[in-house]
């Protein structure tokens, strides 16, 4: 472990000098399609993947506050590192589902252990002697080139007509990497597609994926991990948007400075000061207001109880809403660089694809969440 990174901090104290590394490597990051080794040592050092390791296992069992903190640092500088940052710590909270025997193989190094996944159900489990065989093509797993272990949704045949979805936890050695990633953004995380061909995964590593959407945590744990996914998944894909948008403003700030500081007319063609101004004053308002949201979403998950079924939908709106917010900052602001900010070695343009990348999840999908929410406040579900 680097001394630059000691575990006894949390991941918000950390997260500045992981951010100027991952900054120093992105364009060479984005060139090869996965994270840097030496970033993802430093993600690693920095606490992320133990965040919501339970404490039994040695991790820290931390709060949705500190990572809400920490990721957009990451972002300003490297949304690909934000985004797989947040996944490495969002797959470990998932894996503190599993049965004990489970918790404890897959721990058994330590809990800094690289836990990536998928919880689209696109694979299929049929019992088997000793557990389940298990097979599978999962695309868009992010950060897998450096994962131990990968946690991954499969449909169980139950004979009652509807599948049973269950989330079955492989050791590196299990599974197989195709390399088809090729999104204009996001480029760094390394989301390639992960193959299982009729492995044996023995009972104590695999749970219900119910037990994950309803917050039905194993007993004795912590609040952490009692959280319904559908309360804050979208939080782990929307935080790496946030810092990039402000990763932009900066940016943009900078460019702009000079026009700013100008009289009331701006020389040469081209908008006037109050152009300038605008945009500045709209677009940190916009990820101000996103910020909120988010971090209403996180002291939400954060609080004893855990969220209500209300407070888990207009989470999930939130997250959507503020994905939203997000892609029209950064749109504008692009927008408003000038020529100067479409450079390919300009880190705007980058920090634009990110955005749009990210925005794509299908998590983030304001409609969905929207009916969700509605659905919930008129009493129809």
């Amino acid at each position: 472990m680097s001394d630059q990174f000691p575990r006894e901090s949390g991941v918000a104290a950390a997260a500045p000098a992981v951010a100027a590394l991952a900054a120093g490597v992105a364009e060479r990051a984005e060139e090869e399609r996965r994270i840097d080794a030496e970033v993802l040592r430093a993600v690693v050092d920095a606490g992320f993947a133990r965040h919501f390791v339970p404490a039994a296992h040695g991790g820290t069992e931390s709060t949705y506050g500190e990572l809400a903190r920490a990721v957009p640092v990451l972002g300003a500088r490297c949304p690909a590192t934000a985004w797989s940052a947040a996944i490495v710590a969002s797959l470990s909270r998932m894996a503190a589902y599993l049965p004990e025997a489970g918790r404890k193989e897959v721990w058994r190094e330590g809990p800094d252990t690289v836990i990536v996944g998928s919880v689209s159900p696109v694979g299929k489990a049929r019992a088997a002697s000793g557990g389940w065989r298990v097979s599978g093509t999962w695309p868009y797993v992010s950060v897998v080139d450096h994962s131990d272990w990968a946690l991954l949704l499969a449909l169980v045949a139950t004979g009652e007509g509807r599948p049973e979805p269950r989330l079955f936890a492989l050791p590196r050695s299990a599974y197989r990497i195709e390399h088809t990633w090729s999104d204009i953004g996001m480029r760094a995380t390394g989301s390639n597609t992960l193959i299982v061909d009729d492995v044996l995964v023995p009972d104590e590593l695999c749970f219900a994926a119910q037990d994950l959407l309803t917050g039905r945590a194993p007993e004795g744990s912590a609040g952490c991990h009692s959280v319904p996914l559908p309360a804050v998944n979208g939080l782990f894909f929307t935080l790496p948007m946030l810092g990039a948008a402000e990763g932009a403003l900066a940016y943009w700030t900078e460019y702009a400075a000079p026009k700013l500081r100008s009289g009331s007319h701006v020389p040469g063609p081209g908008p006037g000061r109050g152009f300038y101004e605008e945009t500045l004053a709209r677009c940190s308002g916009e990820i101000d207001a996103a910020r909120l949201l988010l971090e209403r979403v996180a002291a939400t998950a954060d609080r004893d109880p855990a969220p209500t079924p209300l407070e888990t939908v207009r989470g999930q709106r939130d997250c959507a809403l503020a994905a939203d917010l997000l892609t029209g900052v950064v749109d504008r602001l692009f927008r408003a660089s000038g020529t100067s900010g479409h450079r390919v070695d300009s880190p705007l343009q980058r920090l634009w694809r990110d955005v749009h990348s990210a925005a794509g999840h299908v998590v983030l999908q304001f409609a969905p969440a929207a009916a969700a929410y509605a659905s919930r406040v008129a009493g129809t579900v």
